[in-house]
C-alpha cells in the first residue's frame, strides 16, 4: 500500500493511493502515525477494497507521510561512493545524528533557507519508518520492525553543520529541512530496500544518481545497531544516508539559491519537488 497524509499543515487526513486516485481513510483510522503502523492495523487497511473508500476531490496538499514522528534519526556518510566523494574514510559504525522534528514538511512544500544561509545543500535519502517497538533486534529480524519506506530530502546548511561548533544537528534542523513523503510504502511492496535507484535534480540538472546497494550499512544493519543503544518506537523515522552528488562535494562547490527547484525520486516510492525560498 501507498499511504498518504493530505490537507492543510497540521490538519492532514489519512489516505491511500488507489492507482492514481487518492482515497480517504479517515473512516478507518484517525491518522497515519505510530499508533496505526503496527502489522495488525496495516493488515486491516490492506483488506479494504479501495473502491469502497471516498475519492478525494481536487489537488490537495500532500503532507509528511507520517504524523507525529517520534525520533528523526539520520545516518551520515553511509554510501561508499559518497564517502569517497567527500574524501573521508569508511566509518566503522553507523554515524548517527538527530534532525529536529520541527524541520519536517511535506514532500512538495517550499524549502526555506534560514537567515545567514550561504551553503544550503541537498541530500536524497531512503527513509525507514518503524512500525513496532524495537530493542536488541538482530540484523536477520530487523526489517520485520519496519512499517514502510519513504523519500526524505535531508537538506543541510553546511556552514551551520561544519563551522558553528558542535553536532551536525545544527545544520540539519533548520525549519523545512526535512521534506518527507509523498508516500509511506508498506514494506511488503519493497522486495529489497538495498536495490533501489535514487536521484535528485536541481533545476532539471541531475545532481545525484545512486542506488541503495552502495550503502555501507544496510537498513537492517542500521536498525540492529541503533536498537542496541536505545528503543526504537512506532513512528520513529530513520533517514539512511545519501549517495554522491551533493553540492558540497562538487568542484567548485555548489549550493542552493532562491528560486531553485529540487526534484527527488526513489524507485517505487514516488517523487518530491521543492522550490527554494529565503526566510524573511
Amino acid at each position: 500500500m501507498k499511504l498518504v497524509r493530505y490537507g492543510d499543515t497540521g490538519h492532514e487526513k489519512p489516505g491511500l493511493m488507489d492507482g492514481e486516485t487518492l482515497r480517504d481513510l479517515s473512516g478507518h483510522i484517525d491518522d497515519i502515525h505510530g499508533a496505526t503502523l503496527d502489522d495488525a492495523t496495516i493488515d486491516k487497511l490492506r483488506a479494504i477494497d479501495p473502491a469502497t473508500l471516498p475519492a478525494v476531490d481536487g489537488n490537495p496538499r500532500i503532507g509528511p507521510c507520517v504524523g507525529n514522528i517520534g525520533k528523526f534519526l539520520c545516518i551520515g556518510l553511509n554510501y561508499s561512493d559518497h564517502a569517497a566523494e567527500q574524501g573521508l574514510p569508511i566509518p566503522e559504525h553507523p554515524i548517527l545524528f538527530f534532525k529536529a522534528n520541527s524541520a519536517i514538511v511535506g514532500p512538495n512544500d517550499d524549502v526555506v533557507m534560514p537567515r545567514g544561509s550561504k551553503r544550503s545543500d541537498w541530500e536524497v535519502e531512503l527513509g525507514a519508518v518503524i512500525g513496532k517497538t524495537c530493542k536488541y533486534v538482530s540484523k536477520a529480524d530487523a526489517l520485520d520492525y519496519v512499517a514502510g519506506y519513504c523519500i526524505i530530502n535531508d537538506v543541510s546548511e553546511r556552514e551551520f553543520q561544519q563551522n558553528l561548533t558542535g553536532q551536525w544537528t545544527k545544520g540539519k534542523s533548520c525549519d523545512t529541512f526535512g521534506p518527507t513523503g509523498p508516500y509511506l510504502v508498506t514494506r511488503d511492496e519493497i522486495e529489497d530496500p538495498q536495490a533501489l535507484d535514487m536521484s535528485l535534480s536541481v533545476n532539471g540538472q541531475r545532481m545525484q544518481t545512486g542506488n541503495t546497494a552502495t550503502m555501507i550499512f544496510s537498513v537492517a544493519e542500521i536498525i540492529e545497531h541503533l536498537s542496541q543503544l536505545f528503543t526504537l518506537h512506532p513512528g520513529d523515522v530513520i533517514s539512511t544516508g545519501t549517495p554522491p552528488g551533493v553540492g558540497d562535494g562538487m568542484n567548485p562547490k555548489t549550493y542552493l539559491k532562491v528560486g531553485d527547484v529540487m526534484e527527488l525520486d526513489i524507485a517505487g516510492l514516488g517523487t518530491q519537488r521543492q522550490e527554494v525560498k529565503q526566510d524573511a
